[in-house]
């Protein structure tokens, strides 16, 4: 049966722009029409008046499997992180420790307005890992990326450490042939990449990804590199380009980054984390320089909220920030107007997520022929009114509280407030469990 969403504000984040009244036509997984006023016999009909409706937030990098760990890594560097989780507490993970937190980290998403998450997983050392972290994925209805990962312990004695092993081929093959065509998934590759493993490694693992038409996410910055002329050895062989997502992106340089914004290279910012964590400044204002954006990603929900909201106004905050201080040393006053907009900022957790995900053409936007997946914020609440802007009202007012219902591919995951996801007392027992399980195992457990 169709959907018809009648009687809210529209943002679009498309060529309609802002619609202040206007209805939704949805039927199947797909947007049909929207337009100031929509008759559609038969449609069950969505009294949406007082709300707003907004694409469908993309969280562009999270390491879910951390979810049982919540506020565990809160007051860690990221060198105490390197330290205390990827050698510590990723040990003691099982398969099923994957899949529980995957789930409810995902229902999580959902429910604060996260219609597409891009799972960064790497704690995963055994096939069965990988596949109790997609089960937990496909059974919360998420549109999702499952970016297949590697662990990262100690190496013990004898054992090749971790930067010298390249990525598992055989492993991702067997992931994509068993979720070939999946409606709401796909498989992608979080490498190593220059900064963390040999030269090696990484020309293994860029090629390995070119090959299978997979984008190669990984993370840059954080220590010394371990391939100092990695990126330039890349660029050489030809490896770089769009299928390349840099996350955090530290420690390049402004003609790096030039070269690799001209090559049509992607970027992740993690703004609450890495400015909590001591990765250094989001890479924002230097990509805007080169008429690029990043997508926003939560990173750990073992430091910070899983909010994506939250991110767009903290990532907002930093930059503004910057140019601001900026402005003030160069001019010895405060700038006339602000560099940023708060359209901007809702465009790195829609647009922007969509576009690293190359997938720009069905999902961050509204528009029709796209997929349904949207979020309906309750406007009318105590701390939204009045509404004078609704971009501005959704980044910087709105909060998990007001959002009303989210849809995913014209299926309803939230409804009037309320998660569509069943009693979920038994998978917050187990994740509780499963929490407990971990941090006594590392002698963490309070």
């Amino acid at each position: 049966m169709p959907i018809l969403i009648r009687g809210a504000t529209v943002v679009t984040m498309d060529r309609q722009g802002d619609l202040p009244r206007a209805d939704v036509l949805v039927d199947a997984d797909r947007i049909v029409e929207i337009a100031p006023a929509i008759t559609a016999e038969g449609a069950d009909v969505v009294d949406a008046t007082g709300c707003i409706v907004i694409p469908g937030l993309v969280n562009a990098h999270m390491h879910t499997w951390q979810t049982a760990l919540r506020g565990v890594a809160a007051n860690w560097t990221l060198l105490e992180y390197f330290r205390k989780m990827h050698a510590g507490l990723a040990t003691a993970f099982g398969a099923r420790d994957l899949f529980i937190a995957t789930r409810v980290g995902t229902l999580n998403q959902l429910n604060c307005g996260t219609t597409t998450l891009a799972d960064w997983c790497h704690n995963n050392p055994t096939p069965e890992h990988n596949d109790a972290a997609i089960e937990g994925l496909l059974s919360t209805g998420i549109r999702a990326a499952f970016f297949h990962g590697t662990p990262k312990p100690d190496p013990k004695p004898g054992q090749v450490p971790f930067w010298e092993v390249p990525h598992p081929r055989a492993e991702v093959e067997r992931l994509l042939k068993a979720h070939q065509g999946h409606a709401l998934l796909s498989i992608q590759a979080a490498v190593l990449g220059p900064h963390y493993s040999t030269l090696e490694v990484a020309m293994h693992d860029f090629r390995m990804a070119r090959e299978l038409g997979l984008i190669a996410s990984l993370h840059q910055g954080g220590g010394a590199a371990r391939t100092p002329d990695g990126w330039e050895r890349l660029e050489a062989e030809g490896l770089l380009g769009p299928n390349i997502n840099i996350v955090h992106g530290h420690a390049l340089s402004d003609a790096q980054l030039k070269r690799f914004c001209d090559l049509g290279m992607s970027f992740s910012a993690a703004a609450e984390s890495e400015m909590s964590q001591g990765h250094g400044h989001p890479l924002t204002g230097r990509l805007r320089q080169f008429g690029r954006a990043p997508s926003l990603g939560v990173d750990l929900e073992s430091v910070l909220s899983g909010d994506m909201l939250t991110q767009a106004r903290v990532a907002l905050g930093i930059q503004r920030s910057l140019d601001n201080v900026a402005y003030r040393e160069a001019h010895g006053t405060i700038p006339p107007t602000s560099t940023i907009t708060t359209r901007e900022a809702l465009s790195w957790v829609t647009i922007e997520g969509a576009r690293m995900l190359q997938q720009q053409d069905r999902i961050g936007s509204l528009a029709a022929g796209k997929q349904a997946d949207l979020v309906v914020v309750r406007a009318s609440d105590l701390n939204m009114q009045p509404v004078h802007d609704p971009v501005s009202s959704v980044v910087m007012q709105a909060s998990l509280a007001n959002v009303d219902s989210v849809m995913v591919a014209g299926q309803w995951k939230k409804r009037a407030g309320k998660l569509l996801a069943g009693d979920l007392s038994a998978d917050l027992q187990a994740l509780r469990a499963s929490g407990e399980k971990i941090t006594r195992a590392m002698g963490l457990a309070t």
